[in-house]
């Protein structure tokens, strides 16, 4: 049996604590399960914001999509999961990547790595992460004493090998980044290619006791009775792609309530995508179509 959908919300801008308290509410009202935030310079700092968001509201999680774990030293890490889970009354979602944008790297003075040893760092980070949170003796305690549910968000093979070994989320972001741009320059997969990776993971995860939960990055909602004209913006970043390609790219959802409500569905059967994140933008956009969902 598929896990009831959950929708989670990205927010991207940052705002004085007036403004940002408003915007979560906002989105505490319209149901969003989840409320999250990203990792980039020029953002938000994801931790006090974390804290600021569970203070404004009652009912969603708050959670990471996700930390650079190349900012992070791994104990210093762990001191800030725990301090906000405890703040926020155990309410925290971690969410981990590798970090994919050199230039945030260049500006900060950290070093970036070849892919294989962000992949390396990232390990030795949700490992130690892993031990030091299970520890009992260990200082601060978070609130969650089964564990912080951990998200990891991947793509390629060993990336895909570490979500199966350690995460409760699963995270498909339906893109690959572009070799050569500092600025994390992503470009979509295909329908069929996401059908790949996602088989891949099931296949690394065979051996695990309890499934994980998977999710989906939606870049791009709108709500139409014309679904052509729609995705016009989005083919002149994917010339490749034909009309027809764009439309079916599992991350677009373009059409009347009923073609969104039902592509969903129908991605949920194909894939086992239950929990769907969309960025800031869309959240207006995405509220009736997590009502229709949500009604059956």
């Amino acid at each position: 049996m598929s896990r009831p959908f959950r929708f989670g919300v990205n927010m991207m801008a940052s705002a004085p604590a007036g403004e940002w308290s408003a915007k979560c509410r906002r989105a505490e009202e319209l149901g969003y399960d989840v409320i999250l935030v990203p990792d980039h310079l020029g953002m938000v700092a994801p931790f006090p914001a974390l804290v600021a968001a569970a203070r404004a509201t009652e009912r969603p999680r708050v959670g990471t999509f996700v930390l650079n774990a190349g900012f992070w030293n791994p104990a210093l890490l762990a001191r800030e999961v725990a301090t906000t889970d405890a703040l926020t009354g155990g309410r925290l979602e971690l969410g981990l990547g590798t970090g994919y944008v050199r230039a945030e790297h260049d500006t900060a003075g950290l070093p970036f790595g070849s892919p294989g040893e962000r992949v390396d760092h990232l390990r030795r980070t949700v490992e130690e992460l892993e031990r030091l949170l299970a520890d009992e003796e260990y200082q601060p305690r978070p609130e969650q004493r089964a564990g912080v549910p951990l998200l990891i968000g991947a793509n390629g093979d060993r990336m895909l090998e570490l979500t199966a070994r350690h995460a409760d989320i699963a995270a498909f972001t339906g893109g690959r980044t572009v070799p050569g741009h500092a600025t994390g320059k992503l470009a979509p997969i295909t329908a069929g290619e996401l059908d790949e990776r996602v088989a891949r993971y099931r296949e690394l995860a065979a051996d695990r006791e309890e499934p994980a939960e998977l999710n989906l990055l939606i870049q791009m909602v709108v709500v139409t009775d014309d679904r052509e004209a729609a995705v016009r913006p989005l083919l002149e970043h994917v010339p490749h792609l034909t009309d027809d390609q764009a439309l079916e790219l599992p991350i677009v959802l373009l059409g009347t309530l009923e073609e969104i409500t039902a592509q969903v569905r129908a991605q949920r059967e194909r894939y086992g995508f239950t929990y769907l994140t969309v960025l800031e933008p869309y959240m207006e956009a995405f509220a009736p179509v997590m009502r229709a969902l949500r009604a059956g």
